[in-house]
């Protein structure tokens, strides 16, 4: 079965609110096996919203609206459809019951306008909204169905849980499984990782798909499988994800929304470890990632955001022959301080950085977008200077999360069985 989702509304139009319900309809619609062919935003006009209408009843079988259902003049979907299904608005008596009950519960007088809503198009199937005044409604059309639902999240979100994925489940005569996996990597540009991928990707069955997913702290690669079983799609899933793993073993870090900090969240916790930071140019931003994590009291004991070089003198022993012979933003640097971390926050391990993020500051031999890190343990102290770019926002964000990555390649080194035992327990 597939669909298309409409949204009717000006304010989506001029961005002043975000269309969310799209995403989350386009979500939940997939893991019911339902193919979503086209998203589309339209004003409040009558000739737009019969456009789109006829232009998705031309195309699925079965469309979704949300918006314009309100009690005010500027919400038209209401008489809008009644014409297009060739039917009239008449009084349905049971949503003006709920309406009465709903404004004397809240200690409201029922005006005019909120009784309005009770007036439906004669032929819909009316679905109640237990969350507003304003009902749902499905209608029917050469085999074809279009349902119509408030555009307010927690409204649409209600009708659609508890009576339009029910009814597509149920009802929709759904015939395919469509399932989803994403893998996370980190570490290769989109064009290597696609070289390094091409022979694994031409070894993929044929319900398999792959997509590349670029972000600004991440490559994600999302697998999606389309069959009769869903069991069968599961385990295709799975073997293609685990023999990516031989593929590009440092590169993936982890699946679906799992986060870097979240991915070294739970390895710090199955090694029974800690963690602290001391940073200059990410300014505690490293810290903020792992302390997002609920639970990461088991593991973060805290950060020294050492931004000045007296800081780092006083507090992490950093020597100023170091800063005056190699700079601040040096290997020198930042491996004393993730030292002096180890030793002031008594932590397992260690994350320090240093750098130019930008806009300023940088010279012909340090541009603006250098950053030394440095990671230590008891046993270990290593460093990498990562050259950035020039916007300060993404320097800091990016170094951090090389930053956590450096960590987590550390974490497997120095516990051989970990990265077979994470892998197994992050992808169920």
């Amino acid at each position: 079965m597939n669909a298309e989702i409409i949204t009717i509304g000006d304010e989506i139009l001029i961005g002043q609110i975000v269309d969310t319900n799209s995403a989350w309809m386009a979500q939940e619609l997939n893991r019911i096996g339902v193919e979503v062919f086209r998203i589309t935003s339209i004003s409040d006009s009558a000739n737009e919203i019969e456009s789109a209408i006829n232009e998705a009843f031309s195309r699925v079988d079965v469309v979704l609206v949300t918006g314009g259902l309100g009690p005010t003049s500027d919400d038209i979907t209401k008489p809008t459809l009644a014409r297009y299904f060739n039917t009239v608005l008449e009084l349905h008596e049971p949503t003006l019951k709920h309406v009465e009950e709903l404004f004397k519960r809240r200690g409201l007088p029922l005006t005019e306008s909120n009784k309005a809503q009770a007036f439906l198009p004669a032929s819909c199937t009316v679905i109640p909204n237990l969350q507003g005044t304003a009902p749902g409604m499905m209608f029917t059309k050469d085999k074809k169905v279009l349902v119509s639902m408030p555009g307010v999240p927690f409204e649409m979100k209600f009708i659609m849980g508890s009576h339009i994925l029910p009814w597509l489940t149920g009802n929709g005569g759904l015939t395919d499984v469509i399932l989803h996996k994403t893998i996370q990597t980190f570490g290769l540009p989109e064009s290597f990782l696609s070289d390094r991928l091409a022979q694994w990707e031409q070894s993929l069955p044929p319900f398999l798909k792959l997509a590349y997913l670029p972000s600004p702290t991440s490559i994600r690669l999302r697998l999606t499988a389309r069959g009769k079983s869903g069991k069968l799609l599961e385990a295709g899933i799975k073997k293609a994800a685990l023999t990516l793993l031989d593929v590009i073993p440092n590169e993936v870090f982890g699946y679906n929304d799992a986060s870097m900090a979240d991915v070294v969240g739970v390895l710090l916790r199955l090694t029974r470890s800690s963690i602290c930071t001391a940073e200059s140019c990410t300014g505690g931003t490293i810290a903020q990632m792992l302390t997002s994590a609920p639970g990461a009291s088991n593991y973060f004991m805290g950060s020294v955001v050492a931004y000045a070089n007296s800081v780092k003198q006083d507090l992490l022993g950093v020597s100023i022959t170091d800063i005056e012979t190699h700079g601040a933003v040096s290997s020198e640097v930042v491996e004393t301080m993730a030292k002096g971390a180890l030793r002031v926050l008594g932590a397992s391990y260690a994350i320090a950085t240093s750098g130019i993020a930008g806009p300023g500051g940088g010279t012909n031999e340090k541009p603006v977008g250098t950053v030394w890190v440095a990671v230590a343990s008891s046993n270990k102290v290593i460093s990498q200077k990562f050259e950035l770019g020039s916007d300060r926002e993404k320097n800091i964000i990016r170094s951090s999360v090389s930053a956590l990555n450096m960590l987590r390649l550390l974490l497997f080194e120095e516990n051989p069985s970990l990265r077979e035992t994470f892998f197994s327990k992050m992808f169920d």
